[in-house]
C-alpha cells in the first residue's frame, strides 16, 4: 500500500522544488552425476555375458524411472500470488512452462483488492494506482484488458499541507519530450513559479536548496550508509526534507526517513548524485546537472526500446489504473491461468530438496498436498516464510532473523497501515480558490494531499480518488482514500475500526472540509498488520547474504517486493524479467539432461559390444 504512485511524481516535484528543474540470482552450474564402472574381472564368458546383458537392462530401467520422475515434476512452482507472483506465473505460462501458482488467500493480487458498490463507488483496499510503465501496458494488452486502462490528467499536482494551507508541488502540463521539460520549469505550476512565488519554502530554505542544486554540496560519507534524512539534508537542506521529502517518504513507504536507507529505498534518486560527480566540471556534485544527464540518458533508452505499436498510448510515470480498479489485472491473470494452475487457499508449510528438484508441502482445503517441481520461486512476504525454507535454504533466515542493532530491528520490518476510503458531498469541502489557477478546492483539482509529520495530522496522506480516474463515485461526491499508520505510528494497529474512522475524519476536517461538514460516507477500511517492507539501514546487506545463500541451491529463488521494489510497476516488471531467468535455467537443465542421457546410451552400446567380443 503505498500512497499512490507518487514515487516518480513527488520525486520529480521535490527535485524541481530544489533544483529548478530488481534481485539477481546467480545460479550455480548443474553437474551431472559421475558414472563409475567396476574394472573387468577374469571370469567365464557366460558370466561376462550374463553381467553384460543385465547392465543395459538396469541402465535403461533406471533411465526410464528417472524420466518418469522428471515428468511428474512441474517446471516451476510459484509460491505467493501477489502482483509479483501472479505476473511471474503469467509470463512463465506464456513461455510454455508447466507452472503452478499457490496462494494462501482466496484471491490473487495480495494487497491489491478493488470494490465497486451498487450505488456507484469504486474503491481500493490497498494501492490506488500505478506510475505507468511499459511492463504494465504490455501485460494488460496480453490479457485483453488494455481497453480498461485509465490514466489521470497529467497536469494534476500533488499538494502538501503546511501552515494551514495546501501548496502545489511543481508539475508539467502533460507535454511530451522537451516540451514537457520546459513546462516543468517555466509552466504555470513550474519550478520557477514555485521558487519565486510559492509559499511552501521560506527564502532561506529556497536559497539553501538552490546552492545544493546548482553549486554543490558536501560529499557523501565513506564509512557508513546514509539515511534518507541525512542524504536530503546534506544536499538540499533541512527545510526541503521536512516539507517535501518527509511527507513523500510517509506516502510511499509509510516509513521513517531516519531509519530508511537512501541507497536501498530511493536508489534511483541516490544514483543521480553519482551522475552529478561523473561530470568532469561539476566538482562539487551539484545535483541538478546529474538529473539532466540522467534525463537525457533515459530519453535515449526509451527511444531505443519503444513500446509496441499495438499497445495503447501512454505517458511514462503518469498515474494509471483500470476502470474497475487495480484488481482487474490479477483477476484477469487468474481467469487466464485457470484452476489447474492457480491454487487458492494453499498455505506453504515447507520446501525440501528432492533429488534434482524440490518438494513443497501445503495445507489446502482438502488437506495436505505435496508438489514436486524442477524450480521454485517464492514471492511470499518475509513474515510468511518462517521455517518454510529451513531445510533447503537455511540462509534465507536472514530475512526474518538478521539483527540490526543500530536501528533496533530483527529481520525485514513490515509496519501496520490502514487504508480507509470515505466520501463526502462536494459541498462539504472548503470553498476556497487554490494557487496557480487550479480552481476551487471543492473540485479537488489534484492527485492528493500529503501531511508532513510536523503538521499534527495523523493521516499520512489522502488520495483524491474521484479526481484521478473517471466514474469512481457519483458526481455530487468526492471520494478519498486515506492511509494512516506506518512505522512511526504503530499504535494504529491497536485501535478499533470506529477509532480509525474517527482519526481519518478528523484529518480530513483539518485539511479539506468545512467545520460543519457532515460525517463521512464510509466505504471501507482495511488494516494491513504487516504492510510495506521497510528498506532500512542494513537492508542491502540482508539482500547480499540472501544472494550468497541462493548461490548454493540451484533452481530456487526467494524474491518479493522486499527485494525488487514496492511499487506496482516494479512487481509487474519483476514478473517479466524473472520469468526469463527461470526459462533460461530450465532450458539449460533440459540440455544437460539430454546430453547426459545420450552419453549414457552410448556407454550402454559400447558395453554391449565389448561383451559380445568377450563372449566370442
Amino acid at each position: 500500500m503505498r500512497l499512490s504512485n507518487a514515487t516518480l511524481l513527488l520525486v520529480a516535484a521535490a527535485a524541481a522544488s530544489t533544483t529548478g528543474g530488481g534481485g539477481v540470482h546467480h545460479s550455480v552450474a548443474a553437474f551431472a552425476p559421475t558414472s563409475f564402472s567396476r574394472p573387468p574381472t577374469r571370469s567365464s564368458a557366460a558370466t561376462s555375458t550374463t553381467s553384460a546383458s543385465l547392465f543395459p537392462f538396469f541402465a535403461s530401467t533406471a533411465a526410464a524411472t528417472a524420466a518418469e520422475e522428471e515428468e511428474d515434476r512441474i517446471d516451476c512452482l510459484v509460491v505467493g500470488g501477489g502482483i509479483s507472483g501472479s505476473t511471474l506465473a503469467h509470463n512463465l505460462n506464456l513461455g510454455g512452462a508447466n507452472v503452478m501458482l499457490a496462494e494462501a488467500r482466496d484471491y490473487l493480487g495480495g494487497n491489491v483488492k478493488s470494490h465497486t458498490t451498487d450505488d456507484g463507488f469504486t474503491w481500493e483496499e490497498g494501492p490506488n494506482s500505478f506510475a505507468t510503465q511499459p511492463s504494465v501496458v504490455r501485460i494488460a494488452y496480453e490479457l485483453g484488458i488494455a481497453d480498461q486502462l485509465v490514466f489521470a490528467d497529467e497536469s494534476l499536482p500533488p499538494w502538501v499541507n503546511h501552515g494551514g494551507k495546501l501548496h502545489p508541488l511543481p508539475k508539467g502540463q502533460g507535454g511530451k519530450g522537451p516540451a514537457g521539460q520546459l513546462e516543468l520549469i517555466f509552466g504555470p505550476n513550474g519550478v520557477l513559479k514555485f521558487a519565486l512565488r510559492g509559499e511552501l519554502l521560506s527564502w532561506p530554505g529556497r536559497i539553501r536548496a538552490g546552492v545544493g542544486a546548482f553549486l554543490g554540496h558536501a560529499p557523501p560519507p565513506q564509512d557508513r550508509e546514509e539515511t534518507i534524512r541525512e542524504w536530503v539534508t546534506r544536499i538540499l537542506g533541512e527545510e526541503v526534507f521536512l516539507r517535501c521529502i518527509d511527507p513523500f517518504v510517509s506516502g510511499v513507504y509509510a516509513g521513517n526517513p531516519e531509519t530508511l536507507s537512501m541507497k536501498a529505498a530511493l536508489s534511483k534518486i541516490a544514483r543521480i548524485e553519482e551522475y552529478s560527480y561523473s561530470i568532469d566540471w561539476n566538482k562539487f556534485g551539484a545535483i541538478f546537472y546529474g538529473g539532466l544527464k540522467r534525463q537525457v540518458e533515459l530519453t535515449r533508452e526509451r527511444k531505443a526500446d519503444p513500446p509496441a505499436p499495438e499497445w495503447p498510448e501512454f505517458e511514462y510515470g503518469n498515474p494509471g489504473s483500470f476502470r474497475r480498479g487495480l484488481s482487474t489485472l490479477p483477476d484477469a491473470i487468474s481467469e487466464s491461468l485457470g484452476e489447474e494452475i492457480v491454487k487458492l487457499e494453499w498455505k506453504i508449510i515447507k520446501v525440501e530438496k528432492d533429488g534434482d528438484g524440490f518438494k513443497a508441502t501445503f495445507d489446502t482445503p482438502k488437506g495436505k498436498k505435496t508438489i514436486k517441481a524442477k524450480t521454485v520461486v517464492s514471492t511470499a512476504p518475509t513474515h510468511a516464510l518462517g521455517g518454510v525454507l529451513d531445510s533447503v535454504l537455511p540462509g534465507a533466515s536472514v530475512l526474518t532473523e538478521k539483527v540490526r542493532k543500530e536501528i533496533d530491528r530483527i529481520g525485514i520490518y513490515h509496519p501496520p497501515v490502514a487504508a480507509v476510503t470515505v466520501a463526502y458531498p462536494k459541498s462539504s469541502f472548503r470553498d476556497v480558490e487554490l494557487p496557480n489557477d487550479f480552481g476551487n478546492l471543492q473540485n479537488l483539482p489534484g492527485f492528493g494531499s500529503l501531511n508532513p509529520r510536523s503538521e499534527g495530522v495523523r493521516t499520512l496522506g489522502t488520495l483524491w480518488s474521484s479526481s484521478l480516474f473517471p466514474d469512481r463515485c457519483p458526481s455530487d461526491y468526492n471520494l478519498l482514500l486515506n492511509y494512516i499508520g506506518g512505522s512511526r505510528d504503530v499504535g494504529i494497529a491497536d485501535l478499533s475500526e470506529e477509532e480509525i474512522y474517527s482519526e481519518v475524519d478528523k484529518g480530513c476536517r483539518q485539511v479539506l472540509l468545512k467545520p460543519d461538514a457532515p460525517g463521512p460516507k464510509i466505504l471501507g477500511m482495511k488494516l494491513w498488520p504487516s504492510a510495506i517492507p521497510q528498506y532500512e539501514l542494513g537492508h542491502l546487506d540482508i539482500l547480499r547474504e540472501l544472494e550468497e545463500a541462493e548461490r548454493t541451491v540451484d533452481g530456487l529463488w526467494v524474491c518479493g517486493n522486499y527485494r525488487t521494489g514496492v511499487a506496482f510497476p516494479d512487481c509487474v516488471t519483476y514478473g517479466y524479467d524473472h520469468a526469463k531467468v527461470v526459462m533460461e535455467y530450465l532450458e539449460g537443465k533440459s540440455e544437460a539432461t539430454t546430453g547426459a542421457s545420450s552419453s549414457s546410451s552410448k556407454d550402454v552400446k559400447e558395453t554391449e559390444t565389448e561383451t559380445e567380443k568377450a563372449a566370442v
